[in-house]
């Protein structure tokens, strides 16, 4: 699946703002809005994003079990 598929998906999810999940994920609070205008993110960028959602996914994967 596209990278920002997956970061659309998880910010529905969680309610988490766009500028906080890319803050939070690479330190740029612009990453999600540049992907939504084509901006072609980097292999360890991917990596990042990819580790992160995995590990934010996880906690609300939990949450749900409570």
């Amino acid at each position: 699946m596209h990278l920002l598929s997956l970061i659309e998906r998880y910010l529905r999810a969680s309610g988490t703002p766009a500028t906080r999940f890319g803050r939070e994920a690479v330190g740029d609070p612009r990453f999600v809005l540049d992907l939504r205008n084509g901006r072609e993110p980097r292999p360890a960028t991917v990596s990042r994003v990819i580790a992160y959602l995995t590990l934010r996914q996880q906690g609300l994967e939990g949450r749900r079990r409570i």
